[in-house]
């Protein structure tokens, strides 16, 4: 009697990580240029500096010059080998905890909003090192050939810095804090909204309602969690002067952004994380829930 409950779960949880794993796989295909653009502002600190980019426009222009098509794609190995488990991790670990705070007597909209806080705080821990590896290709300016691969430049990280918080596990503090307060805005948006608004019959207008709720969730989220972003970026990203280690710890780095370079610095990669969490945070919320449902009817 007992055994048919225990298959359940499993068939359960597998369903919530291959459609969680889906809506990853997805989204950062289709995003990650706009990932590129949107750390290489982040690691720029003032307009004097050679390298810095006078708009989204010229960005886009540079890079494509430069460092040819696939400079859009640097560093996309390491998100691609971490977003299946990663996404994967977010929407298992949500629905795990939200099945968790039912025991609680919360509201459903705390239960969300706290269910998406563990969640992101979970993702967190898991894809950091995949991070540190993604935003170190990303700030290489070289072409796409000439710069170090994935597993090579992981590798000197290791044998540089190790795998501690000074190495592969550098900026975990700002990481847990992006995470954390992505999911829980992010999460407790949609389902607390999506409650609210009433389900529509026609399959295209219901498709719009879960995409715009879905737009509009990423987008907030985004604008909420970018300090920790940015702070998160310097922290892995190279620091200003070789050798010497500027940018360390989550708070202190905001503190000297927001003092050397104004409170506008710490919103640096707003319009192409916007752009890409916006619609890819609406992306990866229909994938999964399509998928899901896709699972639940076939498998």
């Amino acid at each position: 009697m007992s055994a048919k409950p225990e298959v359940g779960l499993v068939r359960e949880a597998s369903r919530q990580i291959v459609a969680g794993g889906s809506a990853g796989l997805v989204e950062i295909c289709l995003m990650h240029p706009l990932d590129v653009v949107k750390t290489r502002f982040q690691i720029q600190r003032c307009a004097t500096d050679p390298n810095s980019y006078k708009s989204l426009g010229d960005s886009f222009r540079m890079i494509f010059q430069v460092e040819g098509l696939f400079g859009f794609y640097k560093g996309i190995l390491p998100p691609i080998l971490a977003e299946t488990p990663k996404r994967a991790v977010k929407f298992f670990t949500f629905e795990q905890y939200k099945k968790l705070l039912g025991y609680v007597s919360l509201s459903p909209a705390l239960t969300f909003t706290i269910a998406g806080l563990g969640s992101g705080l979970t993702e967190a821990i898991i894809v950091n090192p995949f991070e540190v590896v993604k935003v170190g290709l990303q700030a290489n300016r070289n072409t796409f050939a000439e710069q170090p691969s994935t597993i090579g430049y992981a590798r000197q990280i290791i044998k540089k810095e190790g795998w501690g918080l000074q190495g592969l596990n550098k900026g975990l503090t700002a990481t847990l804090g992006r995470h954390g307060v992505f999911n829980m805005v992010y999460f407790g948006f949609y389902y607390n909204v999506k409650n609210m608004i009433p389900v529509n019959k026609d399959p295209t207008l219901e498709f719009l309602r879960k995409f715009g709720i879905g737009l509009l969730s990423g987008t907030i989220a985004s604008v909420i969690n970018i300090p920790f972003d940015v702070a998160k970026s310097r922290i892995q990203g190279p620091q200003p002067v070789p050798g010497e280690i500027k940018y360390r710890t989550c708070f202190k780095t905001m503190a000297t952004v927001y003092q050397e370079e104004g409170i506008l610095a710490l919103y640096k990669g707003l319009l192409p994380k916007i752009m890409r969490l916006g619609p890819g945070g609406a992306v990866m919320l229909l994938v999964y829930e399509y998928t899901y449902s896709w699972l639940q009817e076939n498998w």
